[in-house]
């Protein structure tokens, strides 16, 4: 079995893939009154033949170390995972090489991260190391295929830094 080793969750080593989404640095804008700090315009949302909407997911918490068997993307749009609790979770990405992915990476995030997947980057499906795993999902609707998954044929085993 294939080894990977998390490392945290940057701006810089993540952007290959997408973007993350965090309160960093100073707001780009006060506003309410001077009580709130605007972080403005923090993903690059894409969609082709539909609209944004947003869902809620409820999904189940794993244990590391964690066994990644497969990984999915979606070619019509970007998808983007915001907590709703402040515990990190396991964001799995792989580079892209003849259709297919390759040299899957692992990051671990920290409290108050989110991300955005950009469209067609193959990634790990939704994985909370904590309760509750509720967390709200920014990605496209509308008709159309906008899933493909792959199956390694060797899994990987991620393993916290």
């Amino acid at each position: 079995m294939k080894r990977i080793t998390t490392q945290p969750l940057t701006a810089e080593a993540f952007a290959p893939f997408g973007d993350v989404l965090e309160c960093a640095g100073e707001p780009d804008k006060i506003i309410n009154q001077g009580f709130c700090g605007r972080f403005h315009d923090r993903a690059e949302m894409s969609f082709e033949d539909g609209r944004a909407g947003i869902s809620l997911f409820q999904a189940k918490t794993r244990e590391m170390p964690y066994q990644l068997e497969m990984v999915e993307r979606h070619p019509l749009g970007s998808q983007a995972f915001i907590p709703m609790h402040m515990s990190p979770f396991l964001i799995v990405v792989a580079q892209n090489i003849d259709k297919r992915p390759a040299n899957p990476v692992a990051f671990l995030s920290r409290a108050g991260q989110g991300i955005n997947f950009h469209k067609n980057v193959w990634h790990g499906v939704l994985t909370p190391l904590a309760e509750p795993g509720l967390f709200a999902v920014v990605d496209r609707i509308g008709a159309g295929d906008n899933l493909e998954e792959y199956w390694f044929d060797t899994p990987y085993l991620i393993d916290l830094a």
